[in-house]
């Protein structure tokens, strides 16, 4: 009978830290930790169907104003939500700049590239073709000759999810997570 009783009261003081110790991690039952679950997979935090509703929520809850969800017992960290409407190409980098009806977006071409000659002065008193196609258009030499070298815009494209939270999990890495 001593032996039963020692071996009960080991047993309730072995379980007692490991319930002390996970007493205080995440619940995948949490919405907020729901989300970060969703959100940590490599394959978009949609790809499965059990995320599908918890994401819903998150961007729905977001577009009203609602803070980011927490989940206790996890390294994460998320930023204010921000607005970001419009977005370039690849090898483009959204910029703001004034034309003929102010302050608009433009996408800018990461490369010098080779354009056509009327985008560059030709003397001193000729003035360049519009240049709101081409951005610091010049004459630079390449190999034996002169090219009209400059970097190229486009108009950029409106987002259909304009709003933003950037997330950073602990040993996963960030994301932005567009709404």
């Amino acid at each position: 009978m001593k032996n039963l009783l020692v071996g009960i009261v080991s047993a309730v003081a072995g379980c007692v830290p490991i319930y002390l110790i996970l007493g205080g991690d995440a619940r995948a039952d949490d919405w907020g930790c729901q989300v970060i679950l969703c959100l940590s997979n490599p394959g978009g935090p949609t790809q499965f169907a059990q995320c599908r509703p918890p994401i819903s929520k998150l961007w729905q809850a977001l577009a009203k104003g609602a803070s980011f969800p927490t989940c206790s017992g996890v390294g994460f960290r998320a930023s204010q939500p921000g607005y970001e409407p419009y977005s370039c190409n690849d090898g483009y980098s959204l910029t703001a700049r004034y034309g003929d009806r102010g302050q608009e977006a433009i996408c800018i071409s990461a490369t010098l590239q080779k354009v056509d000659a009327r985008y560059c002065r030709s003397g001193r008193d000729s003035a360049a073709e519009n240049t709101d196609l081409v951005a610091l258009a010049r004459w630079q030499r390449r190999e034996r000759h002169l090219q009209c070298m400059g970097y190229p815009t486009e108009r950029p494209s409106r987002r259909l999810q304009p709003h933003y939270v950037d997330v950073t999990i602990d040993g996963v890495g960030s994301q932005r997570v567009w709404y």
